[in-house]
């Protein structure tokens, strides 16, 4: 296989980077936020699939991507929750901190375990990422609060279930889950 092709996941995480990085400068909500919000997106999808397509899976690779999620969803948070605190009942903000808490119980408990950050891809995850991914579509619909009860909730799920596998043995909790 090429070494152009080798790369390819990783320059499509960079440009998901960069991507990321525009939406500081677009206005929320509007056309060319949701084109560079859509794209960030699919490349996310895109790096990891390509990536595993081609064999070209890397310690880089990962640790690209781990900042290139940590940026979109830090600038995300600075962009859309003035909008979401607005619109989103204070019960829905508890299961997210209950979520939030979840995670950080969890992300905490592997670095005192494991001496290391540790994430894991599950199924879960993925849906609740793509569930979380779909906020700013809806978030002015009048159906948007049910919605985010729901993604809350598989949120929910998805931290559980990363909890659990850190009670697993090691050997156990780094089995690839596709």
């Amino acid at each position: 296989m090429s070494a152009v092709i080798k790369r390819l996941p990783n320059l499509i995480t960079i440009l998901r980077i960069a991507g990321a990085s525009g939406l500081i400068f677009t206005k929320s909500f509007s056309t060319n936020f949701y084109a560079l919000y859509t794209f960030c997106g699919i490349s996310d999808v895109l790096d990891g699939a390509i990536a595993r397509l081609c064999k070209a899976t890397s310690e880089l690779g990962a640790k690209l991507d781990s900042a290139a999620d940590l940026l979109f969803y830090g600038i995300m948070l600075i962009k859309l929750f003035p909008v979401m605190w607005a619109v989103l009942p204070e019960e829905i903000w508890r299961l997210v901190a209950a979520v939030i808490l979840m995670r950080l119980i969890t992300y905490t408990m592997s670095a005192v375990k494991y001496h290391q950050f540790s994430a894991r891809h599950t199924r879960m995850n993925k849906i609740s990422g793509l569930a979380i991914f779909t906020i700013p579509y809806v978030i002015h619909h009048p159906f948007a609060v049910p919605v985010c009860f729901a993604i809350a909730v598989i949120a929910g799920i998805a931290s559980l279930e990363e909890m659990i596998f850190l009670y697993r043995k090691r050997e156990e909790r780094n089995i690839p889950v596709e």
